[in-house]
């Protein structure tokens, strides 16, 4: 495999990687929102605080809140690979035509602009 089909290769991997852990922060925060609705509807419902739905509703949006870090985590730590992958080949001829860098590029400007 060439030099530049294997930069491929890994700038597609990476950006790949980013772009699901971002579509999962995302799910995770739209679960933990939903969560909270259903828990304001059994208090409005007048649901006792020991009621199993609203132990297991809290539980769950906690388990929820714990992969939302760990997922930001993990999102920080293949960002920043993606980076200095980014910034190592950028000057090699021939790489910065690729559909793989400039997917790249935009990537880490949409993570650079998205509030964490």
């Amino acid at each position: 495999m060439s030099e530049i089909a294997t930069i491929q290769k890994q700038l597609k991997i990476k950006s790949g990687s980013a772009q699901r852990y971002e579509k999962e922060v995302g799910l995770y925060q739209k679960e933990v929102h939903d969560l909270q609705k259903k828990l304001d509807k059994f208090v409005s419902d007048g649901a006792d605080s020991e009621d199993w739905d609203i132990k297991n509703t809290k539980r769950m949006m906690e388990e929820s809140n714990k992969m939302i870090l760990d997922t930001k985590t993990r999102l920080g730590k293949v960002n920043g690979e993606l980076s200095d992958l980014v910034k190592q080949v950028e000057g090699k001829p021939g790489v910065a035509d690729t559909e793989e860098f400039k997917n790249a590029q935009q990537i880490l400007k949409k993570a650079e602009s998205s509030p964490s």
